[in-house]
């Protein structure tokens, strides 16, 4: 029989590896949906991501920290008698920043951007890639099965060099999903 005192602790250190595992699952990314199809242009890839940043990813974006997403798809053709043939490898990249003049988010793709009034919005389109090419059409072989899959991350090699170390040590700084993998025929 457990004493009060041992039955309080027991009962605090149940509810804060609850709260511990709640709030683990809480923050990442993972991929929602993930999918590709022939277009006129060739074979684009359509995915969805959820995305939620913990309390000090929040805080350091707010306060001036640029971050670096990126979206990762490979596509391949497997064979039974050698390495598997790799059709494409595709990597995009979006820079996510706030600025405190205008407190605005700013979403850019190259020298394209976006700005939002609110994180969330730019959370939406970050996680939502449409109609990206990643193949020529005639690169694959009609009736064969490839192998692709997909991922989003935090590129914590551009955040500023005191931040890297942080994010090495860190499981908070450490945004990213798993690798999404499905299968596409033409």
């Amino acid at each position: 029989m457990l004493s009060s005192g041992a039955r309080f602790f027991f009962s605090a250190m149940m509810g804060l590896a609850l709260a511990c595992a709640v709030s683990a699952r809480a923050d990442g990314i993972s991929v929602l949906s993930a999918e590709l199809e022939a277009t006129d242009e060739g074979i684009a890839v359509d995915a969805a991501f959820d995305i939620n940043f913990s309390p000090t990813l929040e805080d350091a974006l707010n306060r001036g920290v640029v971050m670096t997403f990126l979206f990762e798809f490979e596509l391949t053709r497997p064979r039974w008698y050698w390495l598997d043939e790799k059709i494409a490898q595709v990597e995009n990249s979006w820079k996510l920043s706030y600025n405190a003049l205008t407190r605005q988010y700013r979403l850019s793709v190259g020298s394209l951007y976006q700005n939002f009034d609110r994180l969330e919005d730019a959370k939406h389109v970050l996680s939502r890639v449409r109609n990206l090419t990643v193949a020529d059409k005639n690169a694959l072989k009609k009736g064969a099965t490839y192998d692709a899959a997909v991922r989003m991350r935090l590129d914590v090699t551009k955040l500023p060099k005191p931040f890297q170390i942080n994010a090495i040590a860190s499981r908070e700084w450490n945004l990213s999903s798993e690798w999404q993998n499905f299968q596409f025929t033409p």
